[in-house]
């Protein structure tokens, strides 16, 4: 087989690249391994976030129920309310039994029971009981039988009225109906007792009820369309809506933000019910794919090994181990004790001493040491009891000068 070398190189050709030097810094390469360890994670709640925030930021229903004249959607009744409003009407909304109760006994007003049905039979039996205010005025809005034999005794409701395609006119002499005209009005029916004004008639059966006592007056709607911001511009559902509502100087509007709507026991919401129940099931689902996630990368004990104890460490590891942390801690005094301690101990073995006990007795030491010596016992005292080194060269010389005296003193 032949084997074709390289071509030389040429003169005055580029050099080939030099390959980047490692990069040596531990700290740095261990924060680049976290990084593509856990970028894609990353990425993932990111794009999470981003998501939720656009599905958060995209607009949906209004918070208000229907008729509460706060919503600007179809089904409120923001716009009648700012009409009237506009004519010197003051507005404002009960949410609790107790608020009803004190717009009931007030004078000069207009209650509006947007949800009579949504009372319970408690709260409604205390309403109804209650002393009507003078000059005042109580509609409501599509009641049941219940409320009608509370409000209204005498009132029978009917099935609702169906559509027949012509918009039906008022048909009696009350002037909020005279003056509206055709109205959109539908839903349920009513038939009242003599005296009582009925407006709106679809089959034998009338839309709009008015009963007036003195200068109390009890209106019943079949439904509340003509109120709503919808179809107010429609018809003469304008006219009957300003007529009806804006008899008195004060108006107040039944709502339902503090009603619980199967008792209507006045229950205050907390933040629950304000978080939609998506939210919920969104939440529940992240919180098992996050265990899931960690049950995939959990690290898992594997078999049981066996070792064979004791573990032998040589002795200069031990040394060179507790070095290192004498010096990471700078404690040089503490070093040099321990140095001046096994020299102590290893010095009165070799001189004969007792020592068993603890550290040997300074002054037998050092007399022993500096007959054996010939030196003088002063020196002795500053090599075994002197201070602490200042510095790693002093702490070195100290450990050669104790490892020469041992030396010494070990001859025969």
């Amino acid at each position: 087989m032949t084997v074709t070398a390289p071509p030389p190189a040429t003169a005055g050709a580029a050099p080939a690249p030099a390959a980047p030097p490692a990069d040596t810094d531990p700290a740095r390469s261990r924060l680049r391994a976290h990084w593509r360890r856990s970028r894609w994670w990353l990425l993932s709640v990111l794009v999470l976030l981003l998501v939720g925030g656009l599905i958060a930021g995209i607009p949906g229903s209004s918070v208000y129920y229907a008729l509460d004249p706060r919503s600007g959607d179809p089904r409120g009744t923001r716009a009648v309310d700012q009409l009237l409003q506009r004519h010197g009407i003051s507005s404002r909304t009960a949410s609790r039994t107790d608020d009803l109760a004190a717009a009931l006994r007030a004078d000069d007003t207009t209650v509006v029971l947007t949800y009579p049905d949504e009372l319970s039979y408690q709260h409604l039996a205390g309403l109804s009981a209650l002393p009507r205010g003078e000059r005042t005025r109580l509609v409501l809005i599509a009641p049941e039988q219940p409320l009608l034999n509370a409000f209204a005794p005498g009132v029978t409701a009917s099935s609702y009225a169906e559509p027949t395609g012509t918009v039906p006119t008022p048909d009696c002499t009350l002037p909020e109906a005279r003056r509206a005209g055709a109205a959109d009005l539908g839903g349920q029916s009513y038939e009242g007792r003599p005296g009582d004004t009925a407006c709106y008639p679809v089959g034998g059966r009338d839309l709009l009820l008015s009963r007036t006592r003195g200068t109390q007056q009890v209106v019943v709607l079949g439904n509340g369309d003509p109120l709503t911001n919808r179809y107010l511009d429609q018809q003469g559902n304008a006219a009957l809506a300003l007529g009806l509502l804006g008899a008195h100087p004060h108006l107040v509007w039944q709502t339902l933000d503090q009603l619980d709507p199967g008792t209507s026991t006045g229950r205050p919401k907390d933040i629950s019910d304000y978080i939609p129940d998506g939210w919920y099931w969104g939440t529940l689902q992240l919180l098992v794919a996050g265990l899931l996630a960690v049950a995939w990368r959990a690290r898992r004990l594997g078999p049981v090994l066996t070792e064979r104890l004791p573990a032998v460490v040589r002795a200069s590891e031990t040394t060179e181990g507790r070095a290192r942390l004498y010096r990471r801690a700078n404690a040089r005094g503490h070093a040099a004790e321990t140095l001046r301690r096994a020299a102590r101990h290893r010095t009165a073995a070799a001189l004969g001493l007792p020592h068993a006990s603890g550290d040997p007795d300074p002054t037998v030491l050092l007399e022993a040491a500096a007959a054996r010596l010939e030196r003088p016992t002063a020196d002795l005292q500053h090599l075994l009891y002197g201070p602490a080194p200042t510095d790693d060269a002093a702490l070195l010389r100290l450990a050669n000068e104790l490892d020469d005296m041992e030396w010494q003193v070990r001859q025969p």
